[in-house]
Order: structure tokens, then C-alpha cells, then sequence
């Protein structure tokens, strides 16, 4: 565990309203429901889950409740198997988050990331909302916020709202370990520009607590298939270099999506290619789902460009300055063509980045 002095080497304050009435009602709380966003990456899952241990330790009932499945290399997490996936026990879900009393909405500041599940938690009148999240521009749904998006991670988030219940020392190994993953997958493994001072001694903290930093890093990075890597291999030869707008993307049509065995997470990271690309500073995927009859978008940028402006401004998107996401309703190829027709425009902000 980790102990109380520790924290003391930070300056911070958290920036969440009413942090006693909070503390009142999740005393008096009986049926909580922790809610990440659909399609969970590992901060989704790593700060739910993270979270759900917690509660468990002040002897309070909680459930996790994911819209939809998420990808295999997060199933090992710490009480993964405690998730209830909605796509898979609607009925439950719908029970239970009916009779919630508190809601937890980490990682999104927008119910309508949460798919399915919108309805269902707006159905719910009597129950307050907690929203811990990093993201920009956010609703006003929650009762209780705490959002900030000079955070690294809603994982990092997690933390310190542990440490302002003043339960710091109740961060365990299984805890830990779930804010270690988040952490480590939204910063690029540390490499990303939110990373701080303060992140870096909250990562120590957790490694003292128990978190397994090597087996952690493996269990998320070295789990490929065959397949998966001879995706990445289609990726690669599907990019292409606009070297005049500093950009570059990568296309995968939903054939070449079957043709390899495709798993929900498979083409996690793959954006960042054109990134690592000497000079490029703006790079983008463009993945067919013909399941949900749209074009899924990932956007990342280096330095002062936003691509959450860019993925608000042209894609029904946004998420941070650095990374965000979007979507398209037009088949791949006009789509790809609606980017390339909408880049010139941006073309004197990316050469001055």
C-alpha cells in the first residue's frame, strides 16, 4: 500500500465541485454503477476497474457496466471478470443501472459516448451522476465533475480523487495495476506531452503499491497474433505521405479487415505510423465498419495543431488536441476524398506547427 505521506510531495488541488456532499452520498449509496465509454481502451477499463476496487475496499456495491465488448489484451486486468457487458446482458444492465443511485461516467464527458446505454441513463431521474473525465468541451449532466483536460489520463484522475477522499493508502496492487495500464496506454508509454512531473511520481507510487510495471507493458503490447501483425502489414502498405501538408494516413477496408481475422483492438496504435514518419506531424486512419454502416477515424498530430478541432469542425468528432476521433457516413473512398478536399485549408497551420 501505498502510505499517506507520500502524496504530500504534490501541489494539488482537485477540481471537482462539492467534494463533501460527494463523500455524503456515496456513503449513503447503495446500488452504484460505474459506466465507461463504448469501444473501452485502457484507460476506460483501467480507471472502471480501478474504481470498482476501490469501492470494494469501502464494502460499497458497484457494477461496471461496458456498453459494448473491448479488446482481449485488457481482459487480464484486476477484476475483469466482475465487467457486465451490455451487448451481452442487456436485460441485467438495464435492472441495474434502473435502480442505480449513484453513476460514475469515467473517461467521457458526453452521454452519447456511451452508445446504447444514453437512454437508459437519462431514464434514471433519481439517481446523482459523478463524471471523472479529461477530455474538452464537457456536458452538464453530472452533479459531481471533476474534469480537467490538462490531464494525461482519466486513470491519473482516478488517483488523486482517491487520494482527495483521503484514501490513499487503500491503493493496492490490483488498484495499482489498473491505474498503471491507463496511464501507460493514454501517454504513448510516457511519451506524450500531458505527461508531467506529477505523473511520473503518481507511476512511482503505483509501482511501490504493487504494479508490475514489465509484466504490465507486456501484457498490453506483446499479445499479437499472426494475423494482427500481417494486418499491420496491409496498414503499411496502404499508407500514404502527403509531404506538402506534413500528413500522412493509412486506409483499411473492411475486406482486408476479414481477410485477417479481425479482432476488436487489432488496429490499436496503427495511426501512430504515420506519426513516427520524420517531418509528418499529422496523421490519420480511416477504418470500414460495415456493421455499423460508418468510416471510424483516429487522428493524431504533433505539436500545436488540434486534431480535436479538426475531428469537431469536420468529422462528428473530438477528444484532445493531440489524438481524437471521428466518423464518417460516406463510403470509404468519398470520405478519404472529403479529407483530402478539406486539407489545403489547413494547409498554412500544419507547414507552421
Amino acid at each position: 500500500m501505498i502510505p499517506v505521506c507520500i502524496t504530500t510531495i504534490f501541489a494539488f488541488v482537485m477540481k471537482m465541485k462539492n467534494i463533501k456532499g460527494l463523500k455524503a452520498e456515496l456513503a449513503s449509496s447503495q446500488n452504484i454503477i460505474i459506466i465507461p465509454h463504448k469501444n473501452p481502451d485502457g484507460d476506460a477499463m483501467g480507471s472502471t476497474l480501478a474504481l470498482y476496487s476501490y469501492l470494494m475496499l469501502k464494502q460499497k456495491k458497484s457494477t461496471v457496466i461496458t456498453p459494448n465488448d473491448y479488446p482481449s489484451f485488457l481482459k487480464w486486468l484486476p477484476c475483469n471478470n466482475d465487467v457486465l457487458v451490455y451487448e451481452n446482458n442487456g436485460q441485467t444492465a438495464k435492472k441495474l443501472i434502473a435502480e442505480a443511485d449513484l453513476i460514475f461516467t469515467l473517461d467521457f464527458n458526453h452521454l452519447g459516448r456511451c452508445g446504447d446505454l444514453q437512454e437508459l441513463l437519462e431514464a434514471n431521474k433519481k439517481a446523482s451522476f459523478v463524471m471523472i473525465d479529461h477530455h474538452q468541451q464537457p456536458d452538464d449532466y453530472a452533479k459531481y465533475m471533476y474534469s480537467d483536460p490538462a490531464m494525461c489520463s482519466t486513470c491519473e484522475m482516478v488517483y488523486h480523487f482517491i487520494d482527495q477522499m483521503q484514501d490513499i493508502a487503500l491503493i493496492n496492487k490490483d488498484i495499482a495495476t489498473c491505474l498503471y495500464t491507463g496511464i501507460m496506454t493514454d501517454t504513448g508509454s510516457f511519451r506524450y506531452r500531458s505527461t508531467t512531473s506529477t505523473t511520473h511520481r503518481v507511476i512511482a507510487n503505483l509501482i511501490d503499491a504493487g504494479a508490475e510495471n514489465t509484466q504490465i507493458h507486456e501484457g498490453i503490447y506483446d499479445t499479437n497474433t499472426l494475423s494482427k501483425l500481417q494486418l499491420k502489414g496491409v496498414a503499411l502498405k496502404n499508407l500514404r505521405l502527403f509531404p506538402e501538408y506534413r500528413t500522412a494516413y493509412i486506409s483499411l477496408s473492411q475486406k482486408e479487415l476479414n481477410d485477417h481475422n479481425f479482432k476488436k483492438g487489432d488496429t490499436e496504435g496503427f495511426v501512430n505510423i504515420g506519426l513516427s514518419i520524420d517531418n509528418i506531424l499529422f496523421a490519420v486512419i480511416f477504418i470500414e465498419n460495415e456493421n455499423e454502416g460508418i468510416i471510424k477515424m483516429s487522428f493524431r498530430s504533433k505539436g500545436s495543431f488540434s486534431v480535436n478541432q479538426f475531428a469537431r469542425n469536420h468529422f462528428e468528432g473530438g477528444g484532445h488536441d493531440n489524438a481524437a476521433g471521428g466518423k464518417s457516413d460516406l463510403p470509404l473512398n468519398e470520405t478519404i476524398d472529403k479529407f483530402m478536399s478539406i486539407l489545403p485549408v489547413y494547409k498554412k497551420e500544419l507547414l507552421n506547427s
